[in-house]
Parts: C-alpha cells; structure tokens; sequence
C-alpha cells in the first residue's frame, strides 16, 4: 500500500524511524518528536489538491523543480527534498495531506521544525501551515517567516505560538481566525522571488510540548462595548481550550480600567480586579467584569474605556475591549434636522485625520485588525469578488459586517461605515442568492420594467445580509464585443443603456434618495465613468489585457453623444456614486493625449460634478490610483484633486491614509477640498439612515433566493432570449417530441451565471443553489436524453438541442486574445455538427458576447442567444417549450467574424451576420400585406409620436418589425442591416415614425 504523510502515533514512528538528535535539547517531559516528511519518497509528488507535493507559481516559469535527492550529508534517511529557482512573481511548494482522510492533531506539540541548508542569500522565506476547514485548500492559512542568511545544514524550530493569520489573502475568507491545531492540512513555503537559486529540505517534524497558552485561551464576547451615558457594560470573559478538555493548570485574568479617552471617576466608575479559572474549569466557562458609567446632561462625542487585561496560563485576547460612552446631545445626531445641517456640524468637528479616514475604504479581508476601523477612523469596507464569510450564508454576512459597525462605535464621532459590493447581477457573492441574467441579457429584454425588477430584487437581498451600498450598474457602452467586460454593458447603443436605467429607482428607490433608508433599498453606483466600453483593442497596458483598461479615443461629439449620455440620466434618476475607469480617455484635439480618468478632474469635477450636478460621493476602483504616474504622494493628490472622493485601496489603507493627510499639509490638496469628499459621503450614509441603524436589519433575509424572487429572475432569463433564427418552425418545441439534448453548456450552473457569481472570475459547475437549462427542459415535461458530447446514439429523436458557449471570466482575463477567443471550442462545434448532422436542431449560445458561428450557421435550424441567463433555467425553457414567446431583440450587433470589429449600430460601413436589435419572436403572427401595411403603420405611428404615446409607438413599431423579419428570413444583407439596425435606435429615441421608415426602407431591401 502506498505509503502517506499521514502522522502515525508518536511510538510506532520512533521505532521505524531512526531521529535525528541535532538541534536544541527537548525537556524530560517532552514528546518524542513526530515525523511529517521524510522524503524518502514516501510522499508522491502531485497536482494540486491530491495527497502530496506539489508546485505552484504566477506565471509557467516561476513553479520551482523539485526531486528527491540522494545526499551524503543528509540530516536523516539517505535522501532530502531538493529544488532549483527563478521566480519573478511568486513561486513555491505545498504538501497537502490526503482530505478524504481524518486531519491531523499538532496541538499536543510546541511547534514544527526541519532542516534547511542555507545559501546564504539573506533572502525571507514564508513557511505556512493550514489549519481547519474541509481540505488543504479550504482551510485558514497561518504565516511566518526565516531568513537564509547561513551556510549548510540547519535546523529551523518554529513554535506554531509565532504563526499569524494571513490578512492579505484566503481561500475561503477565514473560519474562526483560532490556530486550533487539531484539523491540520499540511504547510507549503514560498520561495525567493528575485534571485536564481537553489534549496534543500530534510526532516519535517512536530517537537516539544506544547504549553497551556497555546492550547488555552480567553476572550471576550466583544471587543467594543458601546454604552449610553450612566448605562453599565458588561464583558463577558471566558475561557476556551484545543479540542474543549478542562484546564490542566489555573488561568488568571487580572483587569483595570485604564487610560482613553474617558475620565474616571467623572465619566465612570474605574474598576481594578482578578478574576480566576481554576485547573479543571471546563473549557467555555465565563465570568462577567462590570464597567459602570456616570450620567452626563452635556452634549459630548463618545468616550473610550480601556479595560486592560493580563493573562496567566493562557494567551490573552489579540485586542484590549472598550467600553464606549456614546455621543450624545450633538446637532449632527438630531434626525430631525435637515441632512446638509447634519452633515455641516459633524464635518466642522472633524480633524483632518479624521476626515482622511472617511475618505479610505479598505478590503475586509485586506484589514491588519478588525481594530483598525477605529485606530483610522476608516470610512468604508468593501468585500470585492469573492471575499466572502465562511459560511458564506445571509446570517454570516450580517454578523461580518455588524462586527466591522461595531467597531466603528468606538470612534470620537461613532460615524458608521459604508459597506459595498460588487452585486452587479444579483446578491452575486452569495451562495443561495438570485442571480439575474448579466446586463448584456437584460439589455437584450427591451423592458425598462423589469430592469427595474430586477435591480429591487437585488437591492433586498443585499441589503438583507448588512450591506447598503452596491457596485452597480455598469453604464458602459460595449463597442467591442473582444472586451472582457461585453456582458456587464446592456448593450451597444447610449440610448438602450439609457432606458435599462430604471434599475437606479429599483436598486435606490425615488431619485431623491428619501427612500434610500428602507430596508430593501442600496445606494447604487454608476460606473465606469467614463468610455470603458469604447477602448481601443490593443491599447492595454495591464498586464496581459488586450482592451480593458485601455485607451478610449474619441472626438469630444462621440463622448458625448455615446459615452456620457447615460451619465446624465444616472444623474438625474438620483445616483448615489459614481466610480471611475480605469481606463484612459484621449479627446482627440484637446492636445492632452490619454489621460488616465483617476486623473482627469476636467471630467470628474468638470462634466459630472459641476455641468451634471452630481451631489453624490466619487469611489475610485480597485487600486485605480496605483496606475496613475509618479510617486504615491503624486496618486494620491492627482486624484483627490480631480474629484475623487474615496479611495479604494484594499491592501494600502493605511499608506493611502497617511500620505492624503501629508498632502493637505503640505497645501497640495486643500481642505476646502477634502471637506467637500467628506460632506458628499457623509450626506449618503445619513440619507442611508446608518447613524440611526448601523446593523443589519435581516428582516428581509426570508426572501433571499425566494420562489417571489426567482420568478423575477425567470421571467427575465426568458424574456433575454433572442431567437436569431428559426427555419420551419423548429421552436418551440413540443412536449410530445422526443429530444437530443448535447453541449458543454446545458447541464453547468457556473457557465450559465459567467463571471462574478460566487467568486470574481465565476467557474463552471454547480456552485450555487439553480436550475440549469437541461433541468429546467426536464422540469417543463419534455422528454429528454442528454449527451453532453454528443456521443450517445443519435437516432430517433424530433429535434436535437445543442447548447453551446463560453466558460466563465471577467474583465480583461476574458479579452479576446487574453486566452479567450470569439470561436466555439472544438468540444461544442464537434457537438453541434453530430446533432445537426443527425436531426432538425436548435442551437443555444450561452455566452456573454456573440460568438462566430458563421461556417455553422447553414446547418442550423434555430439559433439563440442565450446570453448569460443566471440560475433561472427555467425561463429559458419557458421560451423553448412555448410557455412563453420569444421576444428577446439583439442589444448588440452580431458580427460575421473578428476582422469586423468593433461594429456597431449607425457605422457607415454595417453588414454583420444578425443586426442591432434583430430578434424572432414565436406565438405571435406577423401582420400582412407588405408596403401598404407598413405606409399604414408609419402613419399611426407619427400620431402616436406626437401624442406622445410611448406604448402605442412601440407596439406600431413591433408590427412593422415583425413583418419586415418575416420577409427577410435568413437573407439578411447589409442593405437590410443597416435601416434595420437604425430603425431600433430611432424606437428607443421615441422616434417612431422615423423608425417604421427605416424598416419600411429595410423591407424593400430584402
């Protein structure tokens, strides 16, 4: 049987095993030293996440090359674990213990220890070990360091007492941050980065005893314990151990309040005394510490109360607790006044660090201490993708972001954080949330209502776990369906962008913002201002991008008429922020080039600030300002200068913090400015109601994922669908026939929802609660056989459904050329040419963008854009199976091949497989009698226009729109697109006349 790394008992090991004696002397009562790795080859090397060792790295280069090496000198056994290294990102090794087998227990041990023979480089290297969850890849990581500043053989103790948590990166987002030691997955170390080298290691292995401050510890039921005036706090004080066995060995906690802000004996009572755990108390056992505070009459901001405690016999708690007196008798905490009189008086009380604090938003899982909030007065705390509790579940979400508030109750002013998300097609990070269709889909719906819908379904669910401030929409204009972000956009036209706003009122409510403290309703964000949709393909400097974050040139009439528009409607539908690009614009003729639009305060301050009157707050991306030119002082400066309000900087809060306050000080970013970010935050965290409730109100969380809630979803994946083509009828199919169901993308819940579901980049599989498209076509009644390849025997079947697509990514990881392409993969065109060539078939495209289907397309029956319809399936069988009819119209153009791009509605040069705003409908006859009818329609519809009958125009425009499709089947030309296309920009401008000339034009073409 082959041999593991799993940990035998301490006394079959030393028979087998022959130990080493170097290193320091063990105590008498010490266990006899465990081995973890020989390498003797008794550990396989491996891919992760399999029992074993394996190698990982940034890039291809930078895994380092492992072998098991015979060695004269080696410290035990014949052979040690050897390796050579050139790593220019980071780069380094992992053994993982087998997860289908029980975790292992250190906790009886002092710490870990093996050999290392030392270039002497004087290099840092990370030695980590994983402690808890499900597996080696699902656990908490726990960190520490040494150096290689020796020659040859070494023995290196770590006590596991000098392990960290890591802040700057999780695979799961934490799990209770306790080194328990009991459920341990292996240990993986990082390598030098910068300099070619080599390394040996021998003889892993546990030593020592471990002490009762390892294995016990106290802690107290808060950290912050927030008091009115003459209330009484009451800290809990318990005591826990490794595995919950009683104390061998007495703990005594002794405790004084001391120091803060607090004056004892005038604001409270101090207290001073010892409270004792004896041996045998059983692990969970609490005791309670009263702190009595005074009454006081006189307005005052919130007084801190240190209750410092010393340990013996055990570890002590990271943090000191605090009690807090709170602010009281303060204008700016009278809800009765006016906002802008509420956010005066706070701002004139404010210090500038204070005020600098506001402006910072940090990652929570970037925080070096929860206790930060406070110590930096921070004013924001975002998860981005994928940074999420564990469980990741509404109550973790809501108990998370409470404890952030709370801590935030221990600042002068008790101002409460603002929390954000990336919720840009429903409560996305969630598991068990409803996903909506991506915005390419809802674009491709054509209902403002529903967009409308579906941003109030999202807005509950959001804030029901917590959080009252989202990422979302996206306002893009997609003009290149290569850019990585095609399906955050709701399509290629200003004016169709425009009309899916109605999602500002469901996500905020009213414009005014009366309605933004419901406890269904979120701040919004419109983003990304301005031009991300129309950059340049191969413009992009990041990294391997091709187009995202790129260089958008324009004439000063294009940004405005294509790429601003929308702004101005967010703006006076009432948007809360505004977020930035990070690409660059280049107005070409204003002699400035491109310039990042982190930096240019002529169209923040300028066009959106002053010409719009944005009276919102301006949150920058993800890092934005670490793009900007020159030193950081410089970032920093250049981009509060040009409007930026806050600050995301995830991992650099406190840098970012300290240099903005430099800056003022030295008169390079003036006050005036920074109390004008400060009072356009603060007025939205007032109209968000967060002085008066700072924690979640989970009143809501019931209907997370409800049946109310997914119907939404399901009417709006049904309505997205765009019927491209369908030759004799083919769809929709009946219950009756007997279908092939094939392709990578009919059974793969992670591939229908795409990227930012679960995690940033989204992954195929199941991994949130849904119904995928076979599913729901099992669920609707048909009888369905499923080969996912195709290779299941193709005879007798009606009709064969073949959905095809992309997998998931997001941003510039999914530009075209990034690793991504526009073409089917081999895998679906292999799937789609079996069926097809065996049956009438129905092809599905799950995608984000359009995909090249082109040399395919003559065999195909039916052809639908699916787009990325979320974890409602079963609107998509809806439309397949006629319980619904298509009604889905094309939000962007459909292009013959790559060469053509970017092509858009109104080019002068138009002739792409499917135009601008085509799409089929079923269940609904198109009306006869060619040019005489559509004379008729264009005359109904130039009353309706100037009636300003909306509902009239549209349903006249449908009319001429359907007649004209059925005359042109599949003989589309450019001198059909052209009209055809243009016809459906002149409907969303409410010209409707216009429109059925346009078509009529279309018409006589065909």
């Amino acid at each position: 049987m082959r041999r593991t790394a799993l940990i035998a008992s301490a006394t079959l090991l030393t028979a087998l095993f022959p130990l080493t004696t170097a290193g320091p002397a063990s105590g008498a009562d010490d266990p006899a030293p465990v081995p973890v790795d020989r390498f003797e080859g008794e550990v396989p090397f491996a891919s992760q996440p399999a029992d074993g060792i394996f190698t990982w790295g940034s890039d291809a280069d930078d895994p380092p090359a492992l072998q098991f090496a015979g060695r004269t000198d080696a410290p035990e056994g014949a052979k040690v674990l050897a390796g050579t290294y050139d790593i220019s990102g980071y780069g380094g090794f992992t053994h993982d213990f087998a997860a289908d087998q029980p975790a292992h227990d250190w906790s009886a041990h002092k710490g870990i220890r093996f050999w290392w023979d030392g270039q002497n480089n004087g290099k840092k290297i990370a030695f980590e070990i994983k402690d808890g969850g499900a597996n080696g890849e699902a656990s908490e990581l726990w960190t520490t360091s040494f150096n290689d500043d020796f020659t040859g053989w070494k023995q290196i103790e770590i006590p596991f007492t000098a392990f960290t948590y890591r802040t700057d990166y999780q695979p799961v987002g934490g799990i209770d941050h306790v080194l328990g030691l009991t459920q341990m997955w292996g240990y993986a170390l990082t390598l030098p980065v910068g300099v070619k080298g080599q390394f040996a290691m021998d003889d892993v292995e546990l030593y020592g005893k471990a002490d009762q401050s390892l294995r016990a510890s106290v802690t107290t039921d808060s950290a912050v314990y927030p008091v009115r005036a003459g209330g009484t706090a009451r800290v809990t004080v318990s005591v826990g151990t490794t595995g919950t066995a009683p104390l061998d060995e007495p703990v005594t906690v002794a405790y004084e309040t001391a120091g803060g802000s607090a004056a004892p004996g005038t604001d409270y009572t101090p207290v001073a005394g010892t409270v004792t755990f004896p041996a045998g108390t059983v692990s969970g056992t609490s005791r309670t510490i009263e702190v009595a505070t005074r009454k006081d009459k006189s307005a005052a901001a919130a007084k801190t109360i240190p209750l410092e405690l010393t340990v013996t016999g055990a570890k002590a708690p990271t943090e000191i607790p605090q009690v807090v007196i709170d602010a009281h008798g303060l204008p700016y905490l009278d809800s009765r006044l006016p906002v802008r009189k509420r956010v005066a008086d706070l701002v004139s009380r404010m210090s500038l660090e204070e005020k600098a604090g506001q402006m910072t938003q940090a990652e929570r899982a970037g925080l070096t201490s929860q206790g930060d909030i406070a110590a930096y007065a921070l004013g924001s705390l975002l998860s981005g993708g994928g940074s999420t509790p564990t469980p990741n579940t509404p109550e973790a979400w809501a108990k998370m972001i409470d404890s952030f508030q709370l801590r935030a109750q221990a600042t002068r002013f008790q101002i409460p954080l603002i929390y954000g998300v990336d919720a840009v097609h429903g409560h996305n990070n969630l598991a068990g949330a409803t996903i909506m269709p991506h915005n390419i889909g809802i674009g491709a719906t054509r209902d403002p209502k529903l967009a409308e819908k579906a941003g109030a379904v999202t807005a509950s669910e959001v804030r029901a776990t917590g959080i009252p401030w989202d990422f979302a929409p996206c306002l893009c204009v997609t003009r290149d369906e290569r850019w990585g972000r095609s399906y955050e956009s709701f399509g290629e036209d200003p004016a169709l962008v425009e009309s899916m706003e109605t999602v500002i009122q469901g996500l905020q409510g009213r414009a005014d913002g009366k309605d933004l403290s419901r406890d269904d309703k979120v701040l919004a964000t419109a983003k990304h201002f301005v031009g991300d949709g129309g950059t340049e393909y191969g413009s992009s400097t990041t990294g391997s991008y091709k187009i995202d974050q790129g260089v958008t040139k324009v004439t000063r009439r294009q940004l405005e008429d294509i790429h601003l528009a929308p702004y101005q409607t967010a703006v006076d539908r009432g948007i809360g922020s505004v977020m930035p690009s990070y690409s660059s614009l280049d107005i070409l003729g204003d002699g400035q080039g491109p310039v990042k639009m982190h930096a240019r305060g002529d169209m923040i301050n300028g066009v959106l600030k002053d010409r719009m009157g944005f009276d919102g707050f301006v949150i920058s991306d993800w890092n934005a300002i670490d793009q900007l030119p020159g030193d950081y002082g410089s970032h920093v400066r250049t981009a509060v200068n040009a409007g930026v309000d806050m600050m995301m900087v995830p991992y650099t809060y406190k840098d970012f913090r300290t240099a903005l306050i430099s800056e003022v000080q030295a008169g390079r970013v003036s006050e005036k400015r920074i109390d004008d970010a400060v009072s356009r935050i603060l007025t939205q965290k007032f109209k968000l109601g967060l002085f008066e409730h700072p924690y979640a109100d989970t009143s809501g969380a019931a209907r997370i994922g409800s049946a109310e809630h997914r119907a939404v979803a399901r009417q709006a994946a049904a309505e997205s669908q765009v019927l491209l083509k369908n030759a004799n009828g083919v769809l929709p199919l009946k219950q009756s026939q007997k279908v092939y169901v094939a392709g990578s993308n009919a059974d793969d819940l992670g591939n229908q929802t795409g990227g930012w579901t679960i995690t940033w980049q989204g992954a195929s599989g199941n991994h949130t609660q849904g119904t995928t498209i076979l599913q729901a076509m099992r669920k609707a009644g048909g009888d369905v056989t499923y080969s996912k390849d195709a290779s299941a025997p193709l005879n007798g079947y009606d009709v064969g459904v073949v959905v095809v697509g992309e997998t998931p990514y997001a941003e510039g990881v999914g530009d075209v050329g990034n690793g991504h392409s526009l073409q089917l993969s081999a895998a679906d065109k292999a799937a789609v040419d079996k069926v097809c060539g065996a049956m009438k078939c129905a092809v599905l495209v799950v995608s984000g963008r359009p995909q090249l289907i082109g040399d395919q397309l003559g065999k195909i029956d039916a052809l639908v854009a699916s787009w990325l319809p979320g974890t409602e399936g079963d609107g998509v069988a809806d439309v397949l199976y006629g319980k619904r009819p298509f009604t889905g119209r094309l939000p962007v153009t459909w292009p013959k091949s790559e060469a053509q791009l970017p092509i858009n509605v109104g080019d002068s040069s138009y002739d792409p497989q499917f135009p601008y705003g085509w799409g089929l409908t079923t269940l609904t006859k198109a009306p006869a009698g060619g040019t005489a009818t559509l004379k008729a329609l264009e005359h109904a519809a130039a009353v309706a226009e100037k009636s300003g009958s909306a509902r009239a125009g549209q349903e006249i425009v449908a009319k001429a729109r359907l007649l004209v499709q059925q005359k042109v089947g599949s003989g589309i030309t450019a001198a059909v697109s052209g009209p055809f296309a243009d016809a459906d920009h002149l409907l969303l401008t409410g010209k409707y006349r216009a429109a059925v000339a346009k078509l009529t034009e279309a018409y006589r073409a065909a």
